[in-house]
């Protein structure tokens, strides 16, 4: 996904093709249509999305950065339905912070990390924000 989901799969796929020698493709997928708090957020930039491979009948990995309330995950699973039928779809994730409104659980988790709900989490990644970090602050809409 979109924006720190796709460096993330692509450091994944290239730490896999290190160990096992097979090539994971990796698709770049564009939620803000599908997303359900549009009318909330405003507009959203759109983005292209990639998907290189048939996903028909594969297992599909969706990697994103932050977990939180998973209705990023739920518009993911929506797009993705355009694209094809995938056997199995699978969730990766760099930070689990809780705090769910969907009943989605990610299959990979790098790290749980409680939090307020009064409190935001950043992923920073080298490729998208020139260093690597993790940064819990206090939102300032509380």
């Amino acid at each position: 996904m979109h924006s720190r989901g796709v460096p993330l799969a692509k450091r994944i796929s290239s730490i896999i093709h290190g160990f096992e020698s097979k090539t994971v493709d990796v698709g770049i997928l564009d939620i803000g249509l599908y997303r359900d708090d549009i009318s909330e957020k405003g507009s959203q930039r759109m983005r292209p999305t990639d998907i290189p491979v048939d996903i028909n009948s594969k297992r599909v990995v969706i990697v994103d950065d932050v977990l939180y309330t998973g209705r990023s995950i739920r518009a993911a699973m929506d797009a993705l339905n355009d694209f094809g039928r995938p056997g199995q779809i699978q969730l990766a994730v760099l930070v689990d912070r809780g705090h769910r409104e969907l009943p989605i659980r990610p299959d990979y988790v790098g790290k749980n990390v409680p939090t307020a709900k009064e409190e935001d989490v950043h992923v920073r990644l080298e490729e998208t924000d020139g260093l690597d970090e993790v940064v819990i602050e206090a939102n300032e809409e509380n």
